[in-house]
């Protein structure tokens, strides 16, 4: 459904652009920072940001801008009414259990993905990750499967949204390249991930389709270097990831 113009809060869409700037690899920015990263005049940004800060959302040093745990609240809400985490979640417990990895699942956000549920072994990734974490789709296991399910353009536009910055010496970058990767994980229904997003770490993912054979969301596991190989991995771990996606789907309908 189309909004009118006239029915927006130009003020709300801002602040939230500002929100949006901060990650993993940005948690302190300026003024100056915030807004390049929105596009927002200075002042514009210097007002969100201050307002953030007065709210409790944020804090402020003088210099750089950290948003404060309490920014959780907008998005813890919507995870625990997301039927689709409270479905994995036991089944992923029971997967990493048994496989003695790690594991997670994730959903498409634009040109990136954001983890929904996450059952944690062994800490294999140097950053944190926990349900709302979010990656480069591009580069990212789960983000191939979930950008593969997409008609070809659509997948594309979504590289050409953001940079693809390389995280590793192995990381593709070239939309040409990613694209005849997504076009490999829809011939052969997983995608595998060999230090792309970071050195010493491979990841294999499939995608979870509901009843309708709709894909909603991708399901991976990684492990370090040292634990398998690319084709052990495939042999030993794929075959488990297929049985869950598999065990899950009946459970999946629209609207998870």
């Amino acid at each position: 459904m189309k909004i009118a113009d006239r029915d927006m809060m130009g003020g709300l869409s801002k602040g939230l652009r500002v929100i949006e700037t901060f990650s993993a690899a940005r948690p302190r920015q300026t003024i100056a920072e915030v807004a390049e990263g929105t596009g927002l005049d200075r002042a514009t940004a210097r007002r969100c940001l201050l307002t953030l800060a007065h709210q409790g959302y944020a804090t402020w040093d003088g210099k750089f801008f950290t948003l404060t745990p309490r920014v959780l609240r907008l998005g813890t809400g919507a995870l625990a009414a997301m039927p689709l985490p409270q479905i994995v979640q036991p089944m992923l417990d029971r997967l990493s259990e048994g496989l003695g990895e790690s594991s997670s699942v994730a959903i498409l956000d634009g040109p990136e993905i954001v983890y929904i549920a996450r059952a944690a072994q062994t800490k294999i990734m140097s950053v944190g990750l926990m349900p709302g974490s979010r990656l480069p789709a591009f580069c990212s296991s789960l983000g191939r499967v979930l950008l593969a399910a997409l008609p070809p353009e659509e997948a594309r536009a979504l590289l050409e949204r953001q940079p693809r910055i390389a995280l590793t010496e192995k990381t593709l970058t070239g939309i040409s390249d990613i694209e005849a990767e997504l076009a490999r994980v829809r011939e052969q229904g997983f995608a595998l991930i060999d230090q792309e997003i970071e050195m010493g770490l491979r990841s294999v993912a499939v995608p979870l389709q509901d009843s309708y054979g709709r894909v909603v969301a991708a399901l991976n596991t990684g492990v370090s270097v040292s634990r398998a190989s690319a084709e052990a991995l495939c042999a030993e771990f794929l075959p488990r990831l297929r049985a869950l996606a598999l065990e899950l789907r009946p459970l999946l309908r629209r609207g998870n």
